[in-house]
């Protein structure tokens, strides 16, 4: 019997940062290795990783990395991981090749140790061997992962979707799926992205003329927010803008390396040479030949097209007639966001349509789509993923409407380890899990501390108090002088202001005149007393900083000395 372990390190109740990891007896096997982009109210920080410790401190158990599709959720951090640890990372071609430009961003420009592999391959590591599945996603080459063991398979879907119009490099291997579950399952990690959905999704095709539709209500420019690495709804876009004779401008060069490399691989299908221009040249076009592909710098396009309705001085700003195309699907965690751009563009003068929520479509699986395979795959134990924890708990209750018992259903959370032991799988201790913030080039730089300064900053501004003392005389030599931001308007309040400065002369001398003067009581007693009386008339909390200078070698000018004799 396999000693088998199953540990989420991310992709359990929050969406993205997919990053799971099968021990089975002493290797351990990471599938998927992916970041997410963070809440509002983290301000700064770019994306979020998973924390590596454990596997840091495992490297040597670690047989490989297994990657399902080319999107940030699923390699997004990888970069971050083999910068840590070498390891040998499996996928297809063209995540591979997604994997690498991540990579490449951060420096590593020649990885040793990325292998190609394909549906059909079988890499065999002993104890288990790794098998791979086409599942239907909205980036090509995606495949789930089959692990498996003496005590049967261990599926990861990644995420996917059932549908039936896509194209082959698209397309889900339903007859591979069915062998699995004939040779028996062991358990099952499943996306439950979409389990509370309550309409079916539309085959693509229905999408891709709905694109069309929208695009040809426009009069003026058409301006199309979509993930960069989002390859369907990418060539959707190319061909509607061929089928009505509009020209694509790219607005950064990260849809350009990955269209690039797409091309390459032979992924993405450009309908005329013609079709994309560089953006220097759009002022050549009218506007109702023109069609803006915006991807956003960071993977998320919403917060450039919001730049491009308020900031005239953008590249490319909406303007009187355009209209905009929101063709990704925000998560629940974006709709504050997705409901600002729309004003911002609309106070533009331009209009905006969803296009999923229009003609209701999405990368991932329905709630049949969910229960289907659970029938094909028929696992021993389920355990549903990716999601936020009501999403999982939704596909819980899909599985026991399809007759799964709930002893066998696990909702984990992260750091959780599943441990499969005397024929029985439980809960057993925890791994070090959770986020580590990447804010510009700074990796888990960033803490609790700093997010609650930037967030008393952003709320109720600074407040900085300057002066210089001298010990020796016992005296302030200089100010207080304050320098505010974000607080109050310093010309309207003067006496405020006044009241304020009084408060810190009375602070300082009296700690001057105390025999156990220390530097960090005397900063403690400015910010405590400011910080009451500027509560008391504002009932605001800004940040205290005082910066105190010390003149120790201080003397009185001989001029000075001599008219006052």
């Amino acid at each position: 019997m396999s000693d088998i372990k199953i540990i989420s390190l991310g992709g359990v109740r929050e969406t993205g940062k997919n990053m799971y990891l099968v021990e089975v007896d002493n290797s351990i096997y990471v599938l998927d290795c992916g970041l997410v982009y963070p809440p509002d109210e983290m301000l700064g920080i770019d994306i979020m990783i998973p924390d590596f410790s454990y596997l840091v401190e495992n490297a040597d158990r670690i047989a490989g990395v297994f990657l399902t599709h080319g999107h940030a959720d699923a390699i997004g951090a990888l970069g971050y991981l083999i910068k840590e640890v070498e390891v040998p990372v499996f996928g297809t071609e063209l995540t591979i090749e997604l994997a690498k430009i991540q990579a490449r961003q951060l420096g590593l420009k020649n990885y040793p140790d990325f292998h190609i592999i394909d549906a059909d391959n079988e890499i065999d590591f002993g104890d288990v061997v790794v098998k791979f599945f086409r599942t239907t996603h909205s980036v090509p080459d995606s495949v789930g992962i089959d692990l498996v063991t003496k005590e049967g398979s261990i599926v990861y879907t990644g995420d996917f979707k059932f549908d039936m119009t896509v194209k082959a490099d698209y397309a889900t291997d339903f007859g591979r799926i069915t062998e699995i579950g004939k040779d028996g399952v062991f358990a099952l990690l499943s996306d439950s992205s979409q389990a509370e959905a309550i309409t079916e999704n539309e085959p693509e095709v229905v999408l891709a003329n709905g694109l069309i539709s929208e695009m040809r209500k426009a009069d003026g420019r058409v301006i199309v927010a979509s993930v960069a690495n989002n390859l369907q709804r990418l060539q959707q876009i190319l061909d509607a803008a061929a089928t009505l004779d509009r020209h694509v401008f790219l607005m950064n060069d990260e849809v350009e390396e990955i269209i690039d490399v797409a091309i390459r691989l032979g992924k993405l299908d450009i309908p005329s040479s013609n079709l994309i221009k560089k953006l220097k040249t759009i002022d050549q076009y009218d506007d109702n030949q023109i069609v803006i592909l915006e991807t956003g710098k960071t993977g998320e396009p919403l917060f450039t097209l919001q730049k491009m309705a308020s900031n005239h001085r953008f590249p490319v700003s909406i303007q009187d007639g355009d209209r905009v195309i929101i063709a990704t699907s925000p998560t629940i965690d974006m709709e504050t966001v997705v409901a600002d751009t729309k004003n911002q563009v609309y106070k533009a003068g331009g209009t905006v349509v969803e296009l999923t929520e229009e003609y209701k479509s999405s990368g991932h699986a329905s709630p049949k789509d969910l229960q289907l395979l659970l029938q094909l795959l028929k696992p021993q134990y389920f355990i549903p993923i990716s999601g936020e924890f009501r999403l999982m708990h939704s596909h819980a209750e899909l599985a026991i409407a399809t007759g799964y018992s709930p002893d066998n259903i696990f909702l984990l959370d992260k750091g959780d380890v599943l441990h499969y032991e005397k024929n029985k799988m439980r809960l057993a201790n925890k791994v070090t899990a959770g986020n580590v913030l990447i804010d510009g080039s700074g990796v888990g730089d960033i803490g609790n501390i700093v997010l609650r300064d930037r967030r008393i900053l952003s709320e109720d501004g600074i407040f900085v108090v300057v002066l210089t003392i001298s010990r020796r005389l016992g005296k302030i030599l200089s100010g207080p002088e304050i320098i505010s931001r974000g607080f109050v308007y310093m010309k309207a309040s003067e006496d405020l202001l006044a009241e304020s400065k009084q408060t810190v002369v009375d602070v300082v001398n009296e700690n001057l005149q105390s025999k156990d003067f220390e530097w960090a009581k005397l900063k403690g007693d400015i910010r405590d007393q400011l910080s009451k009386k500027l509560f008391q008339a504002t009932s605001r909390r800004p940040m205290i900083l005082p910066v105190i200078m010390e003149a120790s070698n201080y003397q009185p000018s001989k001029h000075k000395n001599k008219k006052n004799k």
